[in-house]
């Protein structure tokens, strides 16, 4: 038997009935046909009932299972089942996945699934398989439901144009913002936070009211959104203020902490709400990593003791470190804190994808409440004009009871008869038809003309209604305010859960706290090496150095510390302690680590000290009085404060720590005038200290004129000068000075200018 080919033969009437299509054509018809599903039927909410297809599917399959929140509940996967044999033919898990989540009042702010059994938890845990919980709705599902019986809303054939769904939920609650919504369509997104509907019903109230209203008068009302599981909102309000008027922008969302104090003296941090949408064992378990990989200098151990509540408990390193400082560092390297995101790209009027402001989401739920009670109002004026009809016919019929009867038994066409002989409509002739024998009583007239009467007030009532848009608003406005009053936050439901405050700056004391403070001695040879031993040994002297050189300085600090370096190109440079290699070998270059000219040299090295302030001059005798602070440098260039002429260089660098400055050159001259002399400057050359004829400045000095002038020998022992003893060579600044006075040092210096 042969086999059939893989390849089916020619059909030349088929070929000569196709046509040729353009492939770009094609594709971009094709693309745009399913960019427009997704956008319209999966990925973006509308704006009015704040609902994605699935979750109105949802919602609407649970009502017709009469699953309502006074009812009995019934298994997940009944109302699954539902769901996709009638309005959503798509996978059982995405369906089951979606209802879980309208049941967790961790993922959803208010949910709209009364949820039996494991619906998951915080940590991430999934439910249970659909067979074994149940579920019915919530009363805010209701709310959302509230009246589709009554023609408040468009219908649409299903799938398999059977049976019919709403286009939309009547939307008794602002759940587009009270809930929020994410979702990813094609070419654009949307994410919205939760918020509190207390404070979106006082909003709404409020542009009812001034339908003008500024976006400044509803972030009054709401002042940013409410996460179901709580935390600290630290977004400053002027960004808040402009993510609502845009409609895109975001949050900064921390989880909520306090301390709690220990014995002796220790302390550990407990965290009682976490960010939205953070998993708490996801969390710990990052944070555990911190430690275990140690990334974190600060973190001693974390633990979860969380049962019904959330109790993550966080213990620091060392008890002096504080505990802000801890929590600042674990904000910026785990979940503790995030940013959400808001873009309030949603379904306007159910059919244009558009980013709205904070008021024009409201006005457009206000809209479609309003648009609800215009369609209900009339959907009840047709039933009570019905009802009246028939009530016409009903009194009709008492009032000619014996000839009715007469009709019905002996005329061969009854309904015509009685049309015919009592003038009636043919719905009233089928309701007296209808009528019940022992209807036929003197009450039942009386209860017929007062339910008549009653009916007739109504209608009126309705029709003056229908005819005032103020009324109209005014009814509006009363369904919010019951809204707003059944999820107060006086309600536990509807108290505010997320709270507000502005974040600490204290990037300084974070990135002084991730260095573990230890004492240091940072050694520099003469030829520009460093090197750092632990803590402060008494003797340096036995250090070896590469062959031709030897110790030029050894400074005591710490591992925190900031060392400021001066060189005579007039530039500071700033180097961390806790980076400088160790001690073992010779170090390393210091021109490695900042961008100095082969042509000069490092001066003096010191830990940097905020509130001290500097005197800097150069080898001409320019000089003026900076700030420490001003002369940290961030860069490797460093930063040019001495500003020096041709063929100058800087010179000297001590601090200010005194009333008197003492100047000597290399002509053994010396000059000691006062401080108040000297400029103080940014950057810039200074003013003159000592004027040379023929020399240059040697060293400066600036000391207390009642503690007196002090000054090392070659030996490394200190002379104090008293002012008495050396008043002869005080004059003013810019002079040329005298010869230094007996037992000055040869080297004409005063000795090391920092300890």
């Amino acid at each position: 038997m042969a086999k059939p080919p893989i390849v089916p033969p020619f059909d030349s009437d088929a070929a000569s009935a196709s046509q040729p299509v353009n492939l770009k054509d094609a594709l971009e018809e094709r693309y745009l046909a399913y960019a427009l599903s997704t956008i319209m039927s999966r990925a973006l909410p509308d704006v009015r009932d704040g609902l994605k297809p699935v979750h109105r599917r949802i919602l609407y399959a649970m009502r017709e299972l009469k699953l309502d929140p006074d009812q009995g509940y019934k298994k997940s996967a009944r109302v699954v089942g539902d769901v996709i044999g009638k309005f959503h033919p798509h996978g059982d898990q995405s369906i089951y996945d979606a209802l879980v989540r309208l049941a967790q009042d961790f993922a959803v702010r208010y949910p709209m699934v009364d949820g039996q059994g494991n619906f998951g938890n915080i940590d991430g845990d999934n439910a249970a398989a659909m067979r074994y919980t149940e579920a019915r709705m919530t009363d805010v599902a209701g709310a959302l439901l509230d009246g589709i019986d009554e023609d408040t809303v468009d219908f649409k054939l299903t799938f398999d144009n059977v049976t019919e769904e709403p286009i939309v939920l009547p939307g008794n609650f602002p759940n587009l913002l009270a809930n929020g919504s994410s979702g990813i369509a094609v070419g654009m997104a949307t994410n919205i936070p939760p918020h509190n509907v207390d404070e979106l019903c006082a909003a709404a109230l409020h542009l009812i009211k001034h339908p003008n209203a500024t976006i400044e008068k509803m972030v009054e009302f709401v002042p940013g959104p409410d996460f179901p599981t709580g935390g600290v909102i630290v977004e400053p309000p002027a960004q808040i203020l402009e993510a609502y008027r845009t409609g895109r922008g975001g949050f900064r969302l921390r989880a909520k902490w306090h301390k709690e104090e220990l014995n002796r003296g220790g302390y550990q941090i407990v965290v009682t709400e976490i960010p939205y949408q953070v998993q708490k064992a996801k969390l710990v378990e990052k944070l555990a990593e911190l430690i275990t990989e140690k990334k974190s200098p600060l973190l001693g151990d974390v633990r979860d003791e969380s049962a019904e509540d959330i109790r993550l408990v966080i213990e620091p390193k060392t008890r002096n470190i504080d505990a802000a400082v801890l929590m600042e560092h674990l904000f910026r390297q785990s979940e503790l804190e995030l940013r959400f995101g808001l873009n309030m790209n949603v379904l306007s009027r159910g059919q244009v994808p558009n980013v709205l402001s904070l008021k024009d989401v409201l006005r457009e739920w206000l809209d479609h409440r309003k648009d609800v009670l215009v369609r209900r109002t009339k959907f009840r004026l047709k039933k009570i004009e019905h009802r009246l009809e028939v009530l016409d016919g009903y009194l009709i019929a008492y009032l000619n009871l014996d000839e009715v009867i007469r009709i019905i038994r002996f005329e061969d066409e009854p309904k015509a008869k009685l049309m015919a002989r009592f003038k009636l409509t043919e719905v009233q002739t089928e309701a007296i038809l209808n009528l019940r024998l022992r209807a036929l009583s003197r009450l039942e007239e009386q209860e017929i003309r007062a339910e008549h009467k009653k009916l007739t007030d109504e209608r009126r009532d309705i029709k003056i209604l229908l005819a005032s848009e103020e009324l109209q608003w005014e009814k509006v406005a009363g369904e919010v305010r019951a809204t707003r009053e059944a999820y107060s936050k006086k309600t536990p439901l509807g108290k505010r859960r997320s709270s507000f405050a502005e974040a600490p700056v204290i990037d300084a004391a974070l990135e002084e706290a991730m260095i573990e403070k230890e004492p240091i001695t940072v050694i520099v040879s003469e030829k520009g090496w460093v090197r750092t031993l632990k803590g402060h040994p008494d003797d340096v002297s036995k250090l070896e150095f590469k062959q031709g050189d030897g110790l030029k300085q050894a400074l005591r600090a710490q591992t925190t510390d900031k060392l400021v370096l001066f060189s005579t190109n007039g530039r500071f440079y700033t180097l961390e302690a806790g980076q400088l290699p160790g001690g073992r070998g010779h170090g390393e270059p210091l021109r490695l680590m900042v961008d100095l000219e082969e042509n000069h040299d490092f001066l003096e090295l010191f830990a940097h000290d905020p509130a001290r302030k500097l005197l800097v001059a150069s080898r001409d005798g320019n000089g003026f009085i900076v700030p420490e602070a001003e002369v940290i440098a961030s860069t490797r260039k460093g930063k040019q404060i001495l500003n020096l002429g041709d063929g100058d260089m800087a010179k000297i660098c001590v601090p200010v720590d005194g009333d008197m400055i003492a100047s000597v050159g290399d002509n053994r001259k010396l000059l000691i005038f006062k401080l108040e002399e000297v400029n103080e400057m940014t950057r810039g050359k200074g003013v003159i200290l000592q004027r040379f004829a023929d020399g240059t400045l040697s060293d400066v000095r600036v000391f207390h004129k009642k503690e007196g002038l002090i000054w090392l020998d070659s030996a490394g022992r200190s002379f104090t000068n008293a002012w008495a003893d050396i008043k002869d060579w005080s004059g003013q600044r810019a002079q040329s000075g005298k010869i230094v006075p007996k037992g000055f040092p040869r080297s004409n210096t005063f000795g090391p200018a920092f300890g």
